[in-house]
């Protein structure tokens, strides 16, 4: 077969302009030889090395075949002692979210990768609020003091008294780990000019038993909060740093391909200035960004020209600081981390949406209406959608938008927390995706098995059953919830393994190969990019990770210190020493 590409390949060059490098006869042509190409092309492909003509592969094999098929091409051995994969995708993140909050004062629950090194957990109340004590003291008197990573299933309720001792007079807001809560002590509440008539516009509102804010604001208020303190969240030279320390855990991790999952949830100016100037291109920063726009954002922005201003994002005609994939983003609930997600009755058994069923955001009846106007343009579908009661929720809707003769679009579950035995078998069906959360196992699991109860905490992101029934399934860091470590997040699905040491549900886990392709040529799926990328193939662009060992032949718990050497980017060797010095 690698032969008949390659020949096919040559016949293609055969029509270049008789000044142009010939790739029949390997002219301008590279080729890497290397301990081992996992090409990704089917389970058990490797090769001995891969040719590579200007930004695309030209053919893989043994090293003998392709010198003798292409004399004229240099054989560079800067690879021979080390593995060449595809290059890592992680297809959910959000970049400006994380320069947000990379440089902010972090309190995390546990132990946490950021661009300045691991930050310590705060595994107890009484750490957390200590730490937070301290943030307050070493700041500015009388200027508002924003903390990221607070979490109340390990730090505890967290209440407007609380903050109230610790700052007075000075406004302190305390942001979740989960990124959709926000906490606010009497301070911050007065000073951002907030009331309980808010409680009348927006769900994310929490009131008590008095009708008085809780200073707990979240879900679709807390934007709020960002526009509130704005001086402070969205600070220039604080994103300047935190996107730039972003970028460096990308590189790091030996990413190359990477997607901005909310486009426009904060502001199309401020985020367009913010990715234009700090990432730049995908040669200056050293790996490829792409962007999905967000459905609430399209509505609010473009209302009923909505679909066209994606569809001109997408072809250029309306300019994006770097490319808009045909896709919209879409939420179904709330979130995993801060127990908003919409469960099956009867709901959260503890913790802080106890005796609740969590939030929906577009909820059962509003999903189709959401979708359809996109879907009907050839659109592809990414939504969040986390509780069993979403997934629910999530598939009759898609049920429904396959019905027909309609377009077989796309349709990517994002998250994915729970599932159901009989949704997975559904999923299946239906031909979804899941872009999995890679995370949720391994911090949250045990912290979770309380408030969802023994039957549905089985079912905690099922990523080998959901294979079983044939459902394409990628991991996703959702970074800053997890660091943007694809070799992390696929190896801990092949362990179960838990932070606390022990395996969750391991019949769940993904085997070597499942795992490498949920970081390749799924994640490229979830993107609609397989075409393009995921794969080491004739055509695709020659984009590689290249590492100290095969992940194939590596035990899932050493994947996350498998040495990277740094990417072939667009054909263009980027040693990681060399992108970081020059950083």
């Amino acid at each position: 077969m690698k032969r008949l590409m390659l020949a096919a390949a040559i016949a293609v060059s055969a029509c270049a302009a008789p000044s142009s490098p010939d790739p029949a006869a390997g002219e301008g042509v590279v080729i890497y030889p290397a301990k081992a190409v996992v090409t990704m092309a089917g389970e058990g492909d490797t090769a001995e090395a891969v040719a590579v003509s200007g930004d695309r592969i030209l053919s893989t094999g043994t090293l003998a075949d392709l010198r003798g098929a292409l004399p004229a091409a240099v054989v560079d051995t800067a690879f021979e002692d080390n593995v060449i994969v595809p290059g890592l995708i992680d297809p959910h993140v959000h970049v400006v979210l994380g320069a947000l909050q990379y440089n902010l004062p972090i309190t995390p629950p546990w132990p946490m990768a950021t661009p300045h090194g691991m930050k310590a957990g705060l595994p107890t109340r009484e750490a957390f609020l200590a730490a937070l004590s301290g943030i307050v003291a070493e700041a500015q008197p009388d200027t508002p003091v924003v903390a990221y990573g607070y979490h109340n299933l390990v730090h505890g309720d967290l209440t407007r008294t609380d903050l109230d001792m610790i700052a007075p007079d000075q406004p302190l807001i305390v942001w979740h780990y989960s990124s959709h809560d926000f906490y606010l002590n009497s301070a911050a509440i007065e000073a951002a000019g907030f009331t309980p008539a808010l409680a009348q516009s927006f769900h994310g509102i929490d009131l008590d038993e008095a009708g008085e804010l809780t200073g707990r604001i979240y879900e679709d208020a807390a934007l709020l909060v960002i526009q509130a303190y704005a001086g402070v969240i969205l600070a220039p030279e604080n994103v300047t740093a935190g996107f730039h320390g972003f970028s460096s855990m990308l590189r790091q991790a030996g990413v190359t391909t990477t997607a901005e999952m909310a486009y426009g949830l904060f502001g199309w100016e401020m985020e367009d200035a913010n990715i234009r100037t700090n990432w730049g291109s995908a040669q200056a920063a050293g790996y490829h960004l792409y962007l999905v726009p967000e459905y609430r954002a399209l509505e609010r922005t473009f209302g009923d020209g909505k679909v066209q201003a994606v569809l001109d994002m997408v072809s250029g005609e309306r300019p994006t600081p770097a490319p808009v994939l045909p896709r919209v983003k879409f939420f179904t609930d709330g979130a995993f981390y801060s127990q908003t997600m919409r469960l099956s009755p009867p709901g959260y058994l503890s913790g802080q949406s106890k005796g609740s069923e969590g939030l929906w955001v577009a909820g059962p009846d509003g999903i189709v209406p959401a979708i359809q106007p996109y879907w009907d343009a050839g659109l592809g579908v990414n939504i969040h959608s986390n509780g069993d009661a979403a997934q629910g929720a999530t598939l009759k809707a898609l049920e429904t938008l396959r019905e027909g003769d309609g377009p077989n679009n796309s349709f990517v579950i994002e998250h994915g927390g729970l599932f159901s035995p009989e949704q997975v078998e559904l999923a299946g069906r239906l031909d979804a995706q899941l872009s999995a959360a890679s995370h949720y196992v391994f911090y949250m699991a045990n912290e979770y098995a309380g408030p969802l109860g023994d039957v549905r905490a089985k079912w905690i992101s099922p990523l080998g059953a959901l294979t079983v029934a044939g459902v394409p399934v990628a991991v996703h860091s959702d970074a800053p919830l997890a660091p943007p470590y694809p070799l992390r997040a696929a190896g801990v699905h092949m362990t179960r393994a838990t932070r606390e040491g022990g395996v969750y549900e391991a019949e769940m886990a993904l085997s070597p190969y499942e795992a490498l392709e949920a970081i390749t040529l799924d994640a490229a799926r979830v993107l609609g990019l397989e075409a393009e990328i995921g794969s080491i193939e004739p055509g695709k662009r020659a984009d590689f990770t290249i590492l100290g060992e095969n992940p194939l032949d590596t035990k899932g718990k050493d994947w996350d210190a498998i040495p990277v050497w740094g990417v072939v980017l667009d054909g263009v060797k980027r040693p990681l020493a060399e992108q970081e010095v020059s950083d």
